[in-house]
């Protein structure tokens, strides 16, 4: 059973994927990526604590592992990234997802803890997504456009302050409203995310309306007209709509899987799930067996499922490598 509660991806990496993604959106399983076949002996405890981003996926992937090992108990929170690190390296979870990779100063205090530094883990692709309301007619923006409604400092370039709908091209009764902003909050990977790169490591403006959770920021947007926020691709409802993104204004790109394997939708990025491995030991069975089930045709399945791009078998082949669990 199981309880919930409360870096940057290369165009050659995305790549990897881009044999199993058309264009109709439907993110097929890599053929190659193995079934997951269960064990004798598994049972007992785990835990999980970080990215709200990944609080959708790790309940469904514990239900999977449950299928197979239903006396094992799984306790999930999803605060944010931000509490993935500490929890690791005190030892208060056996996972830590994170829809960041971890900052220096996070592995030096585990590696202070533990004498060697935590093993990342890539499990997903995601893409994160500018929501605006489902009314807005807007076709798009480029990423300095994004930095200038969302940023007061504009480091990515853009030549003023937006400040209202028109100045993005919207006209009639739209060209005079201002915005509702809607953003995670600082203890999120996907905050940091947007900072460093629709931000340009930028500050937030002060008027931003600071949410605990990805589902949030969406319930927001849909809830204002003016609304305009951002979060994991996973989370789209239908009183929203995810816009297309370009890097410098010329062409525009969907977030969608085809766009975030190739390259082109510039706010794509891996999910990960850090773990606790001595490089000298294998992983203890429970943590063993639940990392392969999620590199597996049925944890990439899941995956699907809950709205993200799975990974290919070259890459989750190289990740149960790492693991020594091949």
């Amino acid at each position: 059973m199981f309880r919930t509660s409360l870096i940057t991806v290369t165009a050659s990496a995305l790549a990897l994927a881009a044999a199993n993604v058309n264009a109709d959106e439907e993110v097929p399983l890599d053929d190659d990526l193995p079934s997951y076949s269960s064990v004798s002996g598994i049972s007992g405890n785990l835990s999980s604590q970080g990215s709200d981003t990944l609080n959708n996926l790790m309940p469904l992937w514990a239900e999977a592992f449950n299928d197979f090992y239903p006396n094992v108990n799984i306790q999930i929170e999803g605060a944010g990234s931000s509490t993935a690190p500490a929890a690791l390296a005190e030892g208060t979870a056996d996972f830590g997802p994170m829809s960041r990779q971890m900052r220096e100063s996070e592995i030096e205090s585990f590696e202070n803890a533990h004498g060697y530094p935590p093993t990342l883990v890539r499990t997903a692709i995601d893409v994160l997504a500018v929501y605006v309301n489902r009314d807005n007619p807007i076709e798009g923006m480029s990423l300095p456009q994004v930095d200038a409604v969302f940023s007061e400092t504009r480091r990515c370039g853009y030549e003023e302050d937006i400040t209202t709908w028109g100045q993005l091209g919207l006209d009639g009764s739209w060209e005079n409203r201002d915005f509702t902003l809607y953003s995670r909050n600082a203890v999120s990977g996907t905050y940091g995310y947007f900072r460093e790169h629709a931000l340009c490591d930028g500050d937030f403006k002060d008027a931003i309306n600071e949410q605990p959770g990805s589902a949030s920021v969406v319930q927001g947007v849909t809830e204002s007209l003016n609304g305009i926020g951002y979060s994991g691709i996973g989370y789209r409802t239908s009183g929203v709509r995810a816009i297309p993104l370009s890097q410098d204004g010329d062409d525009y790109y969907e977030p969608n899987a085809e766009n975030a394997v190739s390259g082109d939708y510039p706010l794509a990025r891996f999910l990960y799930v850090y773990v606790n491995k001595d490089p000298n030991e294998d992983l203890p069975p429970l943590q063993r067996e639940f990392l392969r089930l999620v590199l597996s045709a049925e944890g990439q399945d899941v995956t699907v499922r809950d709205g993200f791009i799975p990974l290919p078998e070259s890459a989750a082949s190289r990740e149960r490598s790492n693991l020594g669990i091949e």
